[in-house]
């Protein structure tokens, strides 16, 4: 696939100057006595993993988070040299892998360190700068997830000593983290489920302290309570969708409104296509599939090249709209796989691989992902996250 813009119907253009003034802000906020884990999983929030690792690995990240193995590897190919945490599951059959690149992974389960204890306790080939073969043993460093209340991945209270004195019995992993999740601190602006949370955090922590298990990096924050809740740094935050210019949500834009937070955060990514085809339809003529919309007056409109495979939800049919030379554009009838047609009566001069803005700013007038998230009854995260990534991602 060409790199060249000249050469895409579609791409993505991330703003590395908007990327670096967000993670600026947010270094500003945390300290720089504290680690700030850039999260890139997920294709870095649709925004480019690769991309986007470099950009945070330049501004000063000391840690970067993925969900996969396969995001990791990724990473180490293309020359990163930050510290990896995979937060997602991996499988037993892959672990040999994480132990050989040197990973960092989450654990909550017996049968993961059961496999990483066989693994460690193996010699593994391992070949040095100068292309000598030995073999060694080799540790692993892994961070425990604890169930504080969201219900999805983690250790429970009264499962924990048990779970630390199981792994203990290994001695070539090692317990480098500990962390928890927050089920409900950006979908309100009553934050005590969230705190109650921390302080379950808080007890886990003591009692392994209380028991000799000091384990050295504690974190609990994502974006939203990098922002609102200092107490739940400890010595690492996990940025997120904030790190991509987006509020995590309303409320959390609300609560932090209301303690004095002083964040702009700038959107970093703005998707584009062109246009393939201009044309008039006479009154009365269907549009698309499904003749779900009819054009109520003679009306140009045009074709663009771009579709819910490369992730412009259907949901925006009829309801969505593009920019064109700085102007606002309705989609006309239903999106399909590959195309969209929008009416363009109102603009003038247009023509074939005109530029077309389907997320961001083009003139006066802007389209978010929040909007967009808005009108498919979703949230911003999803609509970033769901651009296909085999589009080209161009740093600007």
């Amino acid at each position: 696939m060409s790199n060249n813009i000249s050469d895409q119907k579609t791409w993505v253009e991330i703003s590395k100057k908007n990327l670096k003034s967000n993670l600026s802000q947010f270094r500003n906020l945390i300290g720089k006595e504290r680690k700030l884990m850039a999260v890139v999983k997920s294709n870095a929030y649709g925004h480019g993993l690769v991309e986007v690792a470099k950009i945070a690995q330049e501004s000063g990240a000391n840690w970067l988070g993925v969900d996969s193995i396969d995001e990791a590897i990724e990473l180490k190919q293309n020359g990163l040299e930050l510290p990896i945490l995979i937060l997602g599951y991996i499988l037993k059959s892959r672990l040999k892998e994480v132990v050989e690149n040197g990973f960092r992974l989450t654990v909550y389960n017996r049968e993961t360190i059961g496999e990483l204890g066989k693994i460690t306790n193996s010699k593994i080939q391992i070949t040095n700068k100068f292309q000598n073969s030995n073999c060694k043993k080799q540790k692993i460093n892994i961070h425990i997830k604890v169930e504080t209340g969201t219900s999805r991945q983690g250790v429970l209270k009264e499962d924990i000593l048990d779970f630390v004195k199981f792994i203990k019995k290994f001695e070539n992993i090692n317990i480098e983290g500990i962390s928890t999740h927050y089920a409900n601190i950006e979908d309100t602006t009553d934050h005590s489920y969230a705190k109650s949370q921390l302080e379950k955090f808080k007890k886990i922590v003591e009692l392994l302290e209380d028991k000799s298990f000091n384990i050295p990096i504690k974190h609990t924050a994502c974006s939203a309570a990098t922002v609102l809740f200092p107490e739940t740094y400890f010595n690492m935050v996990r940025l997120g969708i904030s790190m991509y210019g987006h509020w995590s949500s309303r409320e959390t834009q609300v609560s932090a409104k209301e303690r004095g937070r002083k964040l702009e955060l700038k959107p970093v990514l703005t998707w584009k296509t062109i246009v393939a085809q201009v044309k008039m339809i006479k009154a009365g003529t269907p549009v698309s599939y499904g003749i779900t919309e009819k054009v109520s007056q003679d009306t140009k409109i045009a074709i663009l090249p771009i579709g819910y495979w490369d992730g412009f939800d259907r949901g925006l049919s009829s309801v969505g709209n593009v920019l064109i030379k700085g102007k606002r554009c309705k989609i006309l009838g239903r999106i399909c796989m590959n195309m969209v047609v929008v009416d363009v009566n109102h603009v003038e001069k247009i023509k074939p691989e005109d530029e077309v803005v389907i997320i961001g700013k083009q003139g006066d007038e802007e389209i978010t992902a929040e909007e967009v998230a808005g009108k498919i009854g979703t949230i911003n995260y999803e609509v970033l996250t769901r651009i296909n990534p085999r589009i080209l991602r161009v740093v600007v």
